[in-house]
């Protein structure tokens, strides 16, 4: 069964932020996305406080959770991103 990846913009302090260029870098290394898909996404999370980032089977989309989020705590980000179930 596939789950989604989820980006989350929910800082519970607000003068906690991880940057835009930060937010792009980790979906293009991380999640493989062009600059421009990841510009759109990283805008859509701005905006909305979410964005599914990609689908894929439970293990690939624990791995690329753990390896964004282990990323954005070295350079002290507060960076969220979580795995659900796929909607449908």
């Amino acid at each position: 069964r596939s789950v989604s990846a989820f980006l989350l913009n929910r800082s519970s302090d607000l003068e906690i932020f991880t940057t835009m260029e930060f937010v792009v870098m980790i979906l293009k290394v991380v999640f493989f996305k062009s600059e421009a898909e990841a510009e759109t996404l990283m805008l859509q999370v701005h905006h909305s406080d979410h964005a599914v980032v990609g689908i894929y089977s439970y293990d690939v989309a624990i791995s690329k959770v753990r390896k964004a989020t282990d990323m954005a705590r070295e350079a002290n980000f507060p960076l969220r991103l979580t795995v659900e179930p796929e909607e449908g």
